[in-house]
């Protein structure tokens, strides 16, 4: 099932993390890139549990 999280759905997610700190990570490519719905940003919840698995094994960023 898809599942799409907000932001504040995806800071628990990155344990606490910032608001600052999110969009740092997402102008360096370590996080998928939201989408955007009636001025509310939205994350593929499965794009960021990749992104994560990804960054936890040294592999590369994607762009």
């Amino acid at each position: 099932m898809t599942r799409y999280i907000t932001l504040s759905e995806l800071r628990k997610v990155l344990g606490g993390r910032s608001r600052s700190a999110i969009y740092l990570d997402l102008q360096h490519d370590r996080l998928p890139k939201p989408m955007k719905l009636g001025g509310t940003n939205y994350w593929l919840e499965a794009e960021v549990y990749a992104a994560m698995k990804r960054l936890r094994n040294g592999e590369p960023q994607t762009t």
